[in-house]
């Protein structure tokens, strides 16, 4: 969490899409005015300025291209792809019309993409001229004098010694221009990378006199480019592994949750429906993980029915399979015939012994369709609401706190008289969307709830009372997993 003295310091803001398109524009213009200069230069070979200009023109192109590169990648975090499905950095790099920047880039987004030196030798006299940043990029002294041409491999790693004989070769054999890239180990054991590119010098008959070339330190930008390629190979396998993620922890909900979709009508012993159920699962708008609620409805041995909501701490895979396990707990117990009240101490003791501590909120209700009793007890979960006669109301809720907050904590039960026609709803604190200072919007999810009275009691089913849940609150701006079960006494 920053310091209190950093409280008023707004954060450095990255560039909007707009400055970014004004640079590559004023950099494709350079480009172009670069390649002017080179059509001018190419008619003149004879005239040694001609040939260094056109040597630091191929050099300055070679930067441009890099630069646009790196630019179109910039660009690619604020543009969408075009309609042909090029991004920014692959929809090509050059000149273009009609740019109408006419400010050139700052000198220190070129200087950045290294330093160059200029390097000569004469096949004639044996004579080698090195500029001064030259030596500096070899960290070389000028008083060792420059590296022949035989003496240069030596200073390459061993894979890019061949690279450098077959330029050389084919500039002084074949007169091919020299344009390639390689490794350098300078005296002290720093490693450079360098971008060389060149041509011969020939005489009057045509033949080669000398070599001349301009080599670049490029060890900055190929670092960064390695570094943007490994940031972009390290984002991508954590998306992946989000998506595995969310893959098995909806998975997982899906194979312990009961169905989703449709009433479920638990049968008494007449042949009656005892129960109309319906329940959904509302994820969360804001967030691509998984989290840890739920909902169940079971019929027991003896005839009575199980109903619970809860929600577990966290998301991800760890939140779901920490409720997989709850849940099942929660069900071998009812099973077992253990009250409600009980079975919250046990699922605290369970919870707090757990390897990995979280927190958990619950409502568990044991349904007896014979009597239509309800006895219910809660671990610092909203109350289940009852809706009877187009009215609403909130159950008194007995005492009990979060499970896994505290050790042999006691759980009190609570028992409520039900009657045919009686909707009981339970749900998740996620319901409703998270409160702003500047909302107006009416009361939580409870009060909401609550006005949808007169609405449950003339819906027809559970189901129909469910999807009116539904219209209200699965909207854009809930900002957490919510879980709804609506029960129906018959």
């Amino acid at each position: 969490m920053p310091s209190p003295a950093h409280a008023d310091t707004p954060a450095a803001q990255p560039p909007g899409p707009g400055a970014v398109d004004a640079l590559i524009s004023q950099a494709r213009q350079l480009r172009s005015r670069v390649d002017e200069v080179l059509g001018e230069s190419a008619s003149a070979a004879e005239d040694p300025r001609l040939r260094w200009q056109r040597a630091l023109c191929d050099l300055a192109v070679h930067q441009l291209d890099d630069l646009g590169t790196h630019l179109g990648q910039l660009r690619e975090g604020f543009a969408p792809e075009s309609p042909d499905g090029a991004t920014a950095s692959e929809q090509g790099w050059g000149p273009a019309a009609g740019t109408g920047a006419s400010e050139l880039p700052a000198p220190g987004a070129v200087g950045a993409l290294g330093r160059a030196g200029s390097a000569e030798w004469n096949l004639l006299t044996d004579e080698v001229k090195w500029s001064d940043e030259l030596f500096r990029i070899f960290g070389r002294s000028p008083q060792d004098g420059p590296l022949t041409l035989d003496e240069l491999p030596s200073w390459l790693f061993s894979e890019d010694q061949q690279l450098l004989t077959e330029m050389v070769t084919g500039c002084l054999v074949d007169g091919r221009p020299i344009d390639g890239e390689f490794r350098i180990v300078r005296a002290d054991g720093t490693v450079r990378t360098v971008h060389m590119v060149g041509e011969p010098v020939l005489d009057a008959e045509g033949g080669t006199v000398a070599m001349w070339s301009v080599i670049r330190d490029v060890s900055d930008l190929r670092r960064s480019q390695r570094m943007l390629r490994e940031t972009r190979d390290s984002l991508d396998r954590q998306r992946q592994i989000a998506q595995t993620e969310r893959r098995l922890a909806v998975e997982l909900q899906e194979a312990v949750l009961p169905p989703r979709r449709g009433g479920l009508r638990f049968p008494q012993e007449g042949g009656t429906a005892a129960m109309d159920l319906a329940a959904r699962y509302l994820p969360s708008s804001t967030s691509a993980l998984i989290g840890g609620d739920w909902y169940d409805a079971m019929q027991l041995p003896d005839g009575s029915t199980l109903l619970s909501a809860g929600d577990l701490t966290g998301h991800g895979v760890t939140a779901t399979s920490g409720m997989a396990m709850l849940l099942g707990a929660l069900r071998g117990m009812a099973v077992a015939g253990l009250e409600p009240g009980v079975l919250m101490a046990s699922l605290n003791e369970l919870l707090d012994t757990a390897p990995q501590p979280a927190l958990g909120s619950v409502v568990c209700c044991r349904y007896e369709p014979v009597e239509r009793v309800l006895h219910w007890a809660q671990a610092g979960h909203p109350a289940p609401l009852l809706f009877r006669n187009g009215t609403g109301r909130v159950l008194d809720p007995p005492d009990g706190i979060l499970l896994g907050a505290a050790s042999g904590t006691r759980y009190a039960q609570a028992r409520e008289q039900l009657a045919s026609g009686d909707i009981l709803l339970l749900h998740t604190d996620g319901l409703a969307p998270r409160r702003t200072p500047d909302s107006t919007a009416g009361g939580g999810s409870t009060e909401r709830l609550l006005t949808m009275a007169p609405l449950f009691e003339a819906a027809r089913s559970a189901q129909d009372c469910l999807r009116l849940v539904a219209e209200e609150f699965d909207v854009p701006d809930r900002a957490d997993d919510a879980c709804v079960l609506i029960a129906r006494i018959s």
